[in-house]
């Protein structure tokens, strides 16, 4: 699909992130306004909830966007999705009749702070990297022992706090846990001094389920996605996730890109996954290709300097797709509802610098990496912003979901004081 033309003159710049192509959703406020839904289209932001109140959109009895997140839309099922596209599409692109009407509802996005997107209702994270897995597995029991048995047969995951996700751009406090040093008997509680992050992918689903669901059907309740970082205490990890895996070290936050980029405009960028070294049982296996050509990045600034970039990867990459692990977590009977957010994994690829952690980066601090500055770095530092990046670059656009970024604030002095 070659690039779509727009009235919005930026939209048409192939290196632009927000084309008519693209058309992502978010939450925007200006100076002195509520929050409210919008669609980012070149440098500018559509504001849809005024939109629909003149009447300009239209998709049903009752209003949609009245509220400031997009999750009564998901309620709405595909077709309704596929309408508003068609809809947008009309109103934004080059020659339309109601360009008139729909310029004076257009803001710069420079002026616009963005808001969380959407409401999350519940938040799992997945293990479902293999380049990542194999990283990590191999730091701590060897080569010949790197997957557990269970990592070729099923998406492992854990449930996250959907309390502790947030927008980009917002600020992350280094947090206190309980440390084990091998050289004393008992844990100490201190501020981490092994903190991480970890750069994913984050689904959305927008059609609940109640009982099992095919891969195919969980393709199809998949919304959009967005960037996400899986920050991580690995020092607090270390300590803590025997017997029962990960709890408080992923527990301090969880950022997000402020753009849902839906279904509909990553279909170009389909691939299938690797090829499986063991066969899936039958109700996990691919039905159609259901990871995407996404390129990904992750950039490392010190306060008060530049940034660096310090991994590339792709998220064609992954072993295990949204869709495999929406339907995994629904064999069980688990309902899954609007809004639940699927995180996918650390999103690693097979060289030193396409790994998507500084504790695959750095090998769990024995290797320090170097920045552009010249500082070297084997865990983030206070003061230190981490930025994740994607597109999905087509035939003269791109595919954008603007920058997920979080700067790590020192840990407060004494997290019990009153």
């Amino acid at each position: 699909m070659p690039l779509m033309k727009s009235w919005v003159a930026s939209a048409n710049d192939a290196n632009h992130p927000f084309p008519l192509n693209n058309l992502p959703y978010g939450v925007f406020s200006t100076a002195g306004s509520e929050p409210r839904c919008s669609v980012a289209i070149g440098d500018m932001i559509l504001d849809v909830s005024t939109a629909e109140a003149e009447g300009l959109i239209t998709l049903g009895d009752e209003p949609l966007f009245d509220l400031p997140f997009w999750n009564p839309l998901m309620e709405q099922g595909p077709a309704v999705w596929a309408a508003l596209r068609e809809r947008l599409t009309a109103l934004l692109a080059k020659g339309s009749k109601e360009q008139n009407k729909v310029e004076p509802l257009l803001v710069p996005q420079a002026e616009a702070q963005l808001h969380m997107p959407f409401a999350v209702s519940e938040y799992t994270d997945f293990y479902a990297g293999k380049h990542h897995a194999t990283n990590v597995g191999t730091m701590f029991r060897g080569p010949e022992n790197a997957l557990p048995p269970n990592w070729l047969h099923i998406p492992i995951g854990y449930n996250g706090r959907a309390s502790s996700v947030v927008v980009s751009g917002t600020d992350i406090r280094r947090p206190w846990g309980q440390l084990k040093s091998p050289d004393h008997d008992r844990p100490a509680f201190l501020p981490s001094r092994r903190f991480d992050i970890e750069l994913e992918m984050g689904a959305i689903v927008g059609t609940p389920s109640d009982g099992p669901i095919t891969v195919q059907e969980a393709d199809d309740h998949i919304f959009g996605y967005v960037l996400l970082n899986d920050w991580s205490a690995r020092d607090i990890q270390a300590w803590e996730y025997q017997p029962l895996g990960p709890f408080q070290a992923k527990a301090t936050a969880t950022s997000i890109s402020p753009w849902i980029v839906t279904k509909a405009a990553l279909d170009p960028f389909r691939c299938d996954a690797p090829p499986r070294e063991v066969e899936l049982l039958d109700h996990l296996k691919d039905c159609r290709p259901m990871l995407y050509d996404i390129e990904l990045e992750v950039t490392m600034a010190p306060e008060g300097k530049p940034a660096s970039t310090i991994a590339r990867t792709n998220y064609k990459e992954m072993y295990y797709s949204s869709a495999q692990q929406l339907a995994h977590h629904t064999t069980s009977g688990c309902p899954m509802n609007v809004g639940d957010l699927l995180g996918s994994g650390t999103i690693s690829g097979p060289t030193k610098d396409s790994r998507g952690s500084l504790l695959e980066l750095s090998w769990g601090g024995k290797e320090p990496i170097t920045l552009d500055t010249g500082e070297t770095r084997s865990f983030i530092e206070d003061g230190d912003t981490l930025t994740l990046k994607g597109a999905a670059r087509g035939d003269g656009y791109t595919i954008g979901f603007g920058d997920c970024t979080g700067t790590v604030l020192p840990a407060l002095e004494d997290p019990y004081a009153r």
